[in-house]
């Protein structure tokens, strides 16, 4: 059963920064890719940023391109966002999702960031 275990949020202000990590009992390396998605109160899940196995980064979109990263920690089979110049409307749950080769996926359990204005 793979487990992906997200942790890293909480209360930030505006600008300041936070960096979420979904670590996996799994070998990275073993799914063909993976990504950062939040669900903001009222809005459908978006996803903010995506990574391939072979490091390619997906397309941020405009509304954080510039502040987030998005990146692995191979050794430790964790995946990370960093999250800069946070902003009041990037309150949302945060989800890691991995995706194997087969097509399958697998979620993190989702975790809170709130930014005051």
């Amino acid at each position: 059963q793979v487990q992906l275990v997200e942790s890293g949020g909480g209360l930030a202000q505006t600008g300041g920064s936070l960096r979420l990590s979904c670590a996996t009992s799994e070998n990275i390396l073993s799914f063909n890719s993976m990504a950062w998605y939040r669900e903001a109160p009222g809005k459908p899940r978006e996803m903010v940023a995506g990574i391939t196995r072979a490091g390619d980064i997906t397309r941020l979109p405009d509304s954080v391109e510039g502040r987030f990263t998005i990146f692995r920690e191979n050794a430790n089979n964790t995946l990370i966002l960093q999250m800069n110049q946070l902003r009041p409307e990037d309150t949302a749950v945060y989800f890691c999702g991995f995706y194997n080769t087969q097509g399958h996926s697998y979620w993190g359990q989702g975790i809170r960031v709130t930014v005051s204005s």
